[in-house]
């Protein structure tokens, strides 16, 4: 789910995000080729090289131009496309840096590119580090540098901190991001004072300026003047971009409507917002790791009232909220786009935590669930030490939980010498079969347990099961920050009465005849035990296994008058 996760989106996000590598590459190429100045101008002429017999083929240089113009179009109309300019830190600076990318990278293209291809301009290192050493130019290539770097980087980050091993990753990928730019510009600082004296005072230096067909004051004249158009360009699309953005916001200020947060405040929003825009646009702190790209899912919220009135989440929202489970009014907030007023409850905090459980979290559904205790541990571990103790249930848990997870079970809660596993389904026909298997593999996973147990000279252990399905309510109960999610009702009553029969009884499993029907065995077609139980009101019929491993193999064989 999470690597799926880098690729959901809009077309406009997948070619932003494809772009955006093919620049990243190609700038941490230059960069480890500047650095190559820190050992020679031959390696960095031989770095250089390498690289444009991928950029100055036909493929590669549609590749690498139509990636920038792809990534400038894509990020201004986005930006232009913005309800709000309220956003987080990193955001704004990803995006404060983007804009001055292209001012700072016009001189620097307009003195090699363009020379290189209307001036017959040999731009190479030892030409580019020696024409800008000590000069305005130089320092400006230098905060060039740290710019694309830092915003590519956040890019980067944006992108991958959706992945579990990224965030492990994030301390050793700071300190490698920190030493490229450091690296380049080394290089740059050693060849650029070599070049220049070079260049400009050393005998060999009319020989380097004819090599290079170095630009004449004329030739310098018209690629300012290359420049000066490149940049009014620039500034003219980001004018437009301003343009188009607050001639939106007071068109839309016109077609407001009220969202209220469970629990929070009542804010004003525009139509054809996301519901994150608004959060921002008032102030309102609104949890999305991805920067509200739709990938991550803690910008969720489950809408109270109001939903009937959303448009339905597209495919891409739909796989992100099915993958954590969310209910059937949970919505994305950087996605859904509010029409009319609607309550929304935020499930995650701005802090990351889960929001205090809402009654809307809750779900009643009709599922089975496992109870499962030792028997005798108490007389047991009588006397033994605390270490000994937990050392015997931790072997145990680990013999029989894998029985019920690879059945498809979830282990609810651990209750000191027994647990208590919930089968949560698509229908109760799939969660009564997946509980009778569990139990068969229990009861298989003690025998093998008890053979080491015997091996090393220690007592068996013997256990009580009790199955039943009925209905539940599933939630998170508890008080705020402190709410697991649980289950409670009658059902959890039964089946824990049911674990206590199996001792009475002398076996090791009771399963009650509404999980029996539930999976499919018509329970009239057994010998069932009625049982009296105590907290239950009437009286609960179940089938007695005296070995749990043989439940299904009794199932199919065992019948009444057989």
């Amino acid at each position: 789910m999470a690597s799926s996760a880098l690729w959901q989106g809009n077309w406009r996000t997948k070619a932003r995000i494809v772009s955006g590598l093919v620049l990243f590459i190609y700038v941490l190429w230059h960069l480890l080729n500047v650095g190559m100045g820190l050992f020679s101008l031959e390696l960095m002429h031989q770095a250089q090289e390498l690289l444009e017999e991928v950029t100055e083929t036909r493929v590669g240089t549609v590749l690498l131009y139509g990636a920038l113009l792809t990534h400038l179009g894509l990020a201004l109309y986005r930006l232009a496309m913005r309800r709000t300019l309220r956003m987080p830190g990193p955001e704004a600076l990803q995006i404060l840096l983007g804009i001055l990318i292209p001012l700072l990278l016009m001189v620097h293209f307009v003195h090699t590119r363009v020379a290189s291809s209307a001036f017959d301009v040999e731009a190479e290192m030892g030409y580019i580090a020696g024409l800008i050493w000590d000069s305005r130019s130089g320092w400006q290539q230098a905060t060039l540098v740290l710019v694309v770097w830092v915003h590519g980087c956040i890019g980067l980050h944006y992108w991958l901190r959706v992945l579990p091993a990224w965030r492990r990753l994030i301390p050793p990928m700071i300190s490698l991001a920190t030493l490229i730019p450091a690296f380049a510009l080394a290089g740059f600082l050693v060849q650029g004072r070599l070049q220049h004296a070079r260049l400009f005072d050393s005998p060999e230096g009319p020989a380097l300026l004819q090599e290079y067909n170095f630009p004449t004051p004329d030739i310098f004249s018209q690629l300012a003047d290359v420049t000066r158009t490149g940049l009014a360009i620039v500034l003219a699309l980001l004018a437009m971009t301003a343009a188009v953005y607050f001639g939106r916001k007071v068109l839309g200020s016109r077609k407001s409507l009220r969202i209220q947060y469970v629990d929070g405040p009542e804010i004003s929003g525009q139509r054809g917002m996301t519901l994150l825009e608004m959060s921002r646009a008032a102030g309102v702190p609104h949890m999305a790791l991805c920067g509200g790209r739709g990938r991550c899912t803690t910008c969720r919220v489950v809408v109270e009232n109001g939903a009937e009135t959303l448009d339905p989440p597209s495919a891409q929202e739909l796989a992100s909220l099915s993958a954590v489970n969310a209910p059937p009014n949970a919505r994305l907030a950087c996605q859904m786009r509010p029409t009319d007023p609607a309550t929304v409850l935020r499930v995650f905090r701005p802090d990351g935590r889960r929001a205090r459980a809402h009654q809307s979290l809750g779900q009643e559904r009709s599922l089975a669930i496992l109870f499962l205790d030792m028997r005798g541990f108490t007389a047991r571990t009588t006397g033994q030490l605390p270490y000994d103790v937990v050392f015997l249930l931790n072997r145990f848990f680990d013999a029989i939980v894998p029985s019920i997870t690879g059945a498809g079970g979830t282990i609810d809660k651990y209750l000191g010498d027994g647990l208590l596993a919930l089968f949560e389904l698509e229908d109760e026909h799939a969660s009564a079969t997946a509980a009778l298997k569990a139990a068969a593999g229990i009861g298989s996973s003690v025998k093998i347990f008890n053979q080491a147990l015997k091996a090393e000279g220690a007592q068996p252990v013997a256990i009580g099961v009790g199955l039943h399905l009925g209905d539940l309510v599933i939630g998170e109960i508890g008080a705020a920050e402190n709410a697991p999610r649980t289950i409670i009702g009658d059902t959890v009553n039964t089946a824990s009465r049911l674990e206590s029969e199996t001792k009475t009884l002398g076996v090791e499993l009771l399963v009650s005849a509404s999980l029996l029907d539930a999976a499919g065995f018509t329970s009239q077609n057994y010998d069932l035990v009625s049982l009296t139980l105590r907290g239950v009101s009437h009286p609960v019929d179940a089938l007695s296994v005296r070995q749990a491993s043989t439940v299904m193999k009794l199932l199919q064989n065992q019948s009444t008058g057989s």
